[in-house]
């Protein structure tokens, strides 16, 4: 056999396969096989890999607005969405009927050249400029509502007995938005990609959906965060708004967004993140849903996974004050995981020193869930923090 040969043999022997054939050991189908979850045979392996070189204590930068400036740019590079900054917002509002003690607008504006998008925002009676939040809605394998999952649908009744459902499986019965208006906050909550009047959706055309964004050299991940920056953008420039005074609040994929906005855009002063924190090993295991693909793709920048890992994204945000609250029974994401992370974060507020920014909390007998106690605790950590 000519060495030529012999490299060509070579490149087909991959995986468990490879290690019991060099061994001298006979090839099995098990050996061979898509394994828990599915995941690869080799997993451990591409797993061990993952060392996170760019993270805050592994990257040789050692000051830490710089390390921020790095990772914010490796963070932006793996998106494959170009920065829409020059975008018009166009924004155009429509007055709904007033709501307990704000107003409520229906708001179309465009977040990328690509679509006009739809939301609602709501606005304290009184005089401002007055405190405000981007609230980001969820996944939960619902696509029939998205903003209406957190705000009051007064412009659309066949939606609402829908969200009410929502409300009250996972929010004590409460729409979250309505209740931070009450309290002061301009609210603005629109439809992410899939999502109500973006959609919607059926559960399994997300991996299709995802695919094809890969195929136009583009990202739905991608998409989502640049949208979500471009809100707090518009959120912050709104006249009635203190542009010193705007958090990201999110439950569950809208944690994750929450975090995720945090990190990239200046525009957002403090973070609430409910039921989205975890090491990226610890959650990647059998019978994690996760490892079901589908929704993953919302929160999935190919090749990020090879510099940061979550908390580490979440950490650029630092020294801003976050609040990162998770159910002790939540499945989705193990404790183990929950507290690689935050063993994380709390290493970067430390060495900023503003430790007392940075709010760790696990609420022991939850599950996921935004209940009303945890929403009255956020409401007024945002009340000190803003």
């Amino acid at each position: 056999m000519s060495g030529h040969d012999a490299v060509g043999r070579r490149v087909f022997v991959v995986g468990a396969g490879a290690a019991a054939l060099f061994a001298g050991g006979a090839v099995s189908g098990a050996e061979a096989a898509v394994v828990d979850g599915p995941l690869p045979d080799f997993h451990p392996a591409l797993k061990d890999g993952l060392t996170f070189p760019l993270a805050w204590g592994h990257s040789p930068i050692h000051d830490i607005r710089a390390w921020r400036r790095a990772a914010r740019a490796k963070v932006e590079e793996h998106l494959l969405v170009p920065r829409p900054d020059g975008t018009p917002y166009a924004a155009e509002l429509a007055e709904g009927p007033q709501g307990d003690g704000y107003g409520r607008e229906l708001v179309t504006l465009s977040l990328t050249p690509y679509e006009r998008v739809r939301g609602v925002l709501l606005t304290p009676h009184g005089t401002g400029p007055f405190p405000a939040v981007l609230l980001l809605h969820d996944h939960g394998a619902k696509f029939d509502i998205g903003k209406e999952k957190l705000v009051r649908p007064w412009y659309d009744d066949t939606r609402l007995a829908s969200a009410q459902a929502w409300a009250d499986k996972y929010f004590s019965g409460r729409f979250v938005g309505d209740e931070l208006a009450r309290r002061g906050y301009v609210v603005l909550c629109l439809d992410a990609l899939g999502w109500a009047d973006r959609g919607p959706l059926v559960y399994d055309q997300q991996q299709a959906l995802a695919s094809n964004f890969y195929n136009l050299g583009s990202s739905l991940a991608g998409l989502m965060a640049r949208e979500d920056t471009r809100a707090a953008g518009f959120l912050a420039g709104l006249d009635r708004v203190d542009a010193r005074r705007v958090a990201a609040v999110g439950f569950s994929m809208g944690a994750y967004r929450a975090w995720q906005t945090a990190a990239l855009s200046d525009d957002i002063a403090a973070a609430v993140s409910v039921g989205w924190m975890t090491g990226l090993k610890e959650m990647m295991v059998p019978g994690n849903n996760t490892l079901r693909g589908q929704s993953a793709y919302y929160m999935l920048h190919p090749g990020l996974a090879r510099h940061l890992d979550f908390p580490d994204v979440a950490s650029i945000a630092a020294p801003r004050p976050m609040f990162f609250l998770n159910g002790g029974l939540d499945r989705l994401f193990p404790a183990d995981g929950v507290r690689v992370a935050h063993a994380k974060l709390r290493a970067v507020w430390r060495s900023c020193h503003a430790e007392e920014r940075l709010r760790l909390q696990t609420w022991p007998d939850l599950g996921h869930v935004f209940t009303a106690p945890m929403q009255d605790e956020v409401s007024d950590w945002l009340d000190s923090a803003l």
